[in-house]
């Protein structure tokens, strides 16, 4: 396996952690009656701040993951791998990573300067590739 398709294995992975940590906390607060309904009419109260700052982390991985699940294929299918693409993924991976406690403990601009790095890192897998 590639690297690039190693740290997308792991951030597929980060993306589970990320869900049960934002899962259980709303089963605390919301109770399961709620959180395992069609969910049809909003909660009858609203979820912490920290659990809200969880729920969007954890979303904002899936807007993320979908842009480097897309660069991750175009780099290995066009045998594009190199040192630069796997430090690419790397970077992006550890950008994640950082990103949850980052948006946890409210970390401003720090949270949207790891963003900044973990995006640009996706965006040079891509343009590696094309070069």
């Amino acid at each position: 396996m590639t690297p690039e398709l190693t740290a997308l294995a792991l951030a597929v992975l980060l993306q589970a952690v990320q869900f049960a940590l934002y899962a259980v906390n709303a089963n605390r607060e919301l109770g399961p009656g709620y959180t395992m309904s069609a969910r049809d009419t909003p909660p009858s109260r609203p979820i912490s701040e920290t659990t809200g700052r969880l729920q969007r982390a954890f979303q904002n991985h899936f807007e993320g993951l979908v842009l480097f699940t897309a660069a991750i294929v175009v780099v290995t299918l066009s045998g594009q791998s190199s040192a630069f693409t796997a430090t690419c993924a790397w970077i992006y991976l550890a950008a994640r990573v950082a990103y949850v406690p980052a948006y946890l403990l409210g970390w401003r601009p720090g949270r949207t300067i790891i963003w900044i790095v973990g995006f640009t890192a996706t965006l040079l897998l891509v343009i590696a590739a094309l070069i």
